[in-house]
């Protein structure tokens, strides 16, 4: 294994007290347990929160887009 063997993505910015770059789009991982952790204690508006494993493009880990109304994870 690489030291990026999962990413987490999302077609808009992503944000989180765990996100360790506010803003940004994807992150790289090394750890699956880790990366969706990440994910699911992460929101992204209007998009899905995705854990993807690099080598084989598998999503191992989904996280629906926040709805406007709905309660934030940022507590």
């Amino acid at each position: 294994m690489t030291s990026a063997d999962y990413r987490i993505e999302s077609s808009h910015p992503i944000a989180g007290r765990f996100w360790p770059q506010a803003g940004s789009l994807h992150f790289a991982v090394s750890d699956r347990a880790l990366a969706v952790s990440l994910a699911a204690k992460s929101f992204s508006r209007d998009s899905e929160i995705r854990v993807v494993h690099v080598p084989t493009g598998e999503v191992v880990f989904r996280k629906p887009a926040q709805q406007d109304g709905e309660p934030s994870d940022e507590a």
